[in-house]
């Protein structure tokens, strides 16, 4: 264990410094600890202790210069008393260690810490009397010469070697292949109840985290359990007879969601509000290769939608920028008669085409269901065109077209804007900023923050949700195919247009505008995710780019930093390594590449995955509003399942949408993943005194009054009865990116990490 102390004096002559000394150990109520707790104390008394020697800041250790002497060993005190012995809760015990100083030892710049008992315990910090000004941070060159060793010899540490089996408490980063594509992978053959995996020691739950997430998958095998065992006396098991079985489960108001109104919005402020696009051009076309899959432009003509463009022509409201799309057509195509044909499920790759009424909100215009051609993909798509409709069987074939349309929405939503988006592109930065940059660097000290837990819930995932033959395969329509369509998607992803701005030019909905506040204007501007990740985006980049600034005054430092220079090859070459011949990468020559790269990689962590995480439950917990399955096509005239469109309208959406059972697996997951945790800390929250620079630290503090002040102009928004969009028909409003948050569910509230 490495640390870093950094008083602005020497000390002279011989010198005793007192410390504090902050720790967690575990839990008493964790029933392999409680040997240890009679163990300890007995090692104590043995002579194994746990010791601390500090490194002299002019000393250097004999035979290398780059290595600064150690003083003396000391111990922590107290070790045996009854207040710190057993700690009833998985809190803090504060013991005290005294030092002391040789003449000539000069400035304690850093420390060693050894624990020699067989317990483990999680090190808080190491603060210094009369030793002001602790955490210090040191470009590489900057390093005192007598830490450089220590500095290099950490980071050597960290890495590894690359060989052996890693073991509990190792603190180790390395990279390993996940393969979940091939049947005879070692990644599918996952014992589901072991939850032992190797992660580094320093990136596992705190006892509070893991609590509560037991606590919390607990009630949500409770919610399964208890109708499963109803089902028994049910005479259609596994089935939703009416909309009063899914009413049961989800206590709100219900006749909203199912309006076209709340369908287009939740495109704009729903839980999957990143993939909306504006239609430039009609009809809609392909960019699949037409040698393999035929011609897949679209079959929506100007008759389909011309009566609901407000006395527009196709080409006007395209040049007024009044039409737009939702668009997973080419996402799904390759893959929809894999699932029809192998699968439980039956599902269209979809277009919905919508346009934007003068009261800014979007109404759906049109939606294709389309199918690979029967005699062949190279022979094109057969497609279906529905439109809105309000009563008789017309009005049950639209709903049950909004429903294929929002499977669609939930299986790109869950495999590529939340798990492949968020959660698996940003463990390469975890990984690499462990690596290759020590804790004395800014960029680590910047980033740290946004990565923690983040390893543990993505190694949770891939043990419990996203393996073969897992818990998502079962709940989302691709089944087997769920991590190669995630695959398929990471091809086209591309760093740069992480970046919020970079994002919505792409998408259309906004160009790029200096004279706007942001640098960018919308085309919709009742978009209450664009317009509240904005604010934040700017808020953050400010943050970035003052503190950035401070330690790198100009381009050649950016430049010459080996420590930068290496993570960011190894992010680029290793981390992402399938992506790095790829021209979107920056160079990382410049200040301005660094604070954008920094900026995209704080956004992806907290802000964009609180805004595709926090609203599931909200959204997803009413399935009729977010079906994740549908098990049937649409009915052809003429069969029995079209005579139920007419007779049993509701028993016929039911019967083709995910079924009870999938239902409360998927509800008891989302539910989870909703949650905030006790222990949650949020964007411009972090433990005090963690740099000892006065500038940033400032920087910081106007950060988080710059966030308080979001906070409250998104509740104006909000109560703005003039803005549609973000409150809706559900009366629910969009708080996803209000940056505090509550405990349990409670919609609101950025998290600094992916935690959960």
């Amino acid at each position: 264990m490495f640390g870093i102390v950094k008083p602005p004096s020497i000390f002279g002559g011989n010198k005793k410094i007192k410390g504090n000394v902050v720790l967690m150990k575990k839990n008493v109520l964790d029933f392999n600890d409680m040997r240890n707790g009679i163990i300890d104390p007995l090692s104590e008394l043995l002579g194994q202790r746990v010791s601390l020697q500090l490194i002299s800041s002019v000393q250097t250790h004999t035979g290398n210069e780059l290595k600064g002497k150690l003083g003396k060993e000391s111990y922590l005190e107290n070790w045996t008393n009854i207040l710190t012995l057993f700690p009833l809760l998985a809190g803090e015990s504060a013991y005290s260690v005294h030092f002391e100083l040789e003449e000539g030892f000069g400035v304690p710049e850093a420390f060693v810490i050894n624990n020699n008992h067989t317990t483990e315990f999680f090190l808080k910090s190491l603060t210094l009397e009369d030793v002001p000004d602790q955490g210090q941070t040191y470009l590489p060159h900057q390093t005192p010469a007598p830490l450089i060793w220590y500095r290099e010899q950490e980071l050597v540490y960290l890495r590894g070697n690359g060989t052996g089996e890693r073991k509990d408490g190792d603190r180790i980063y390395d990279y390993d292949f996940y393969n979940d594509l091939d049947p005879n992978s070692e990644s599918r053959d996952i014992d589901l109840l072991n939850l032992n995996f190797y992660i580094p020691r320093d990136e596992r739950f705190g006892h509070l985290k893991m609590s509560d997430f037991l606590v919390n998958t607990l009630k949500s095998v409770a919610l399964i359990i208890k109708p499963a065992i109803e089902s028994l006396f049910d005479r259609t098991p596994a089935e939703f007879d009416s909309f009063k079985d899914v009413l049961s489960l989800y206590e709100e108001d219900k006749a909203a969601w199912m309006t076209d109104e709340e369908f287009g919005r939740e495109m704009l402020a729903g839980v999957n509000p990143v993939v909306i696009r504006r239609l430039q051009e009609f009809p809609p076309t392909s960019k699949l290769d037409p040698s393999i899959y035929g011609n897949q432009t679209s079959n929506i003509t100007e008759s389909h939608i011309i009566n609901n463009l407000d006395g527009l022509s196709v080409n006007e409201a395209l040049e007024q920028n009044k039409l737009y799309i939702l668009d997973h057509h080419d996402s799904f195509m390759p893959f929809v008669r894999r699932v029809n044909d192998t699968t439980s499920s039956k599902i269209y790759a979809t277009r919905t085409l919508l346009f934007l009424t003068n009261d800014g909100t979007l109404k759906p215009l049109a939606i294709e269901l389309s199918l690979p051609h029967p005699n062949g993909d190279a022979l094109g798509a057969v497609s279906k065109i529905c439109t809105p409709a309000e009563q008789g069987v017309e009005s049950t074939i639209w709903q049950l077209a909004k429903a294929y349309v929002t499977v669609n929405d939930y299986g790109h939503h869950q495999l590529v804007s939340h798990w492949l988006n968020t959660h698996a592109v940003a463990e390469p930065f975890v990984l690499a900023t462990n690596r290759q940059l020590s804790v004395l660097h800014p960029i680590h000290k910047l980033l740290h923050p946004h990565f923690r837990d983040t390893m543990n819930i993505n190694a949770l995932a891939r043990q419990l949700l996203v393996n073969g033959g897992g818990i998502i395969e079962s709940v989302v329509f691709p089944g087997k195919y769920s991590m190669e369509i995630s695959s398929a998607a990471y091809k086209n992803w591309n760093l740069a247009e992480q970046a919020h701005p970079a994002d919505l030019i792409k998408r259309g909905v906004a160009v790029e505008d200096p004279s706007s506040p942001h640098g960018v204007r919308l085309l919709i501007e009742d978009y209450p995710y664009a317009v509240d990740g904005l604010e934040i985006w700017a808020a953050m980049k400010n943050w970035v780019q003052e503190y950035c600034s401070f330690y790198y005054k100009s381009d050649e430092i950016v430049q010459n930093d080996k420590e930068l220079q290496a993570w960011w090859k190894e992010l680029r070459e290793v981390g992402h390594g399938d992506l790095k011949d790829k021209s979107w990468w920056p160079s990382m020559q410049t200040r301005e590449e660094l604070v954008e790269t920094c900026t995209t990689a704080i956004w992806t962590t907290s802000a964009l995955h609180a805004a595709v995480n926090f609203g599931q439950y909200p959204y997803g917990g009413y399935i009729p509003n977010r079906p994740t399955i549908s098990r049937r096509l649409m009915p052809e005239e003429g069969t029995r399942e079209y005579e139920e469109l007419k007779t049993n309208p509701e028993k016929a959406f039911l019967r083709t949408i995910t079924s009870e059972l999938q239902s409360l697996v998927e509800i008891s997951i989302i539910e989870v993943l909703s949650k905030h945790a006790s222990d949650e800390v949020y964007l411009g929250e972090r433990e005090e005194k963690w740099t000892a620079e006065a500038e940033p630290l400032q920087a910081f503090e106007r950060f988080g009054r710059r966030l308080s002040e979001i906070e409250d102009g998104i509740v104006k928004r909000n109560n703005d009865a003039t803005l549609k969009n973000r409150y809706g028909l559900v009366k629910f409003p969009y708080n996803l990116l209000i940056p505090n948050g509550e405990i349990g569910i409670a919609a609101k509230g950025i998290p600094n990490s992916i935690s959960i």
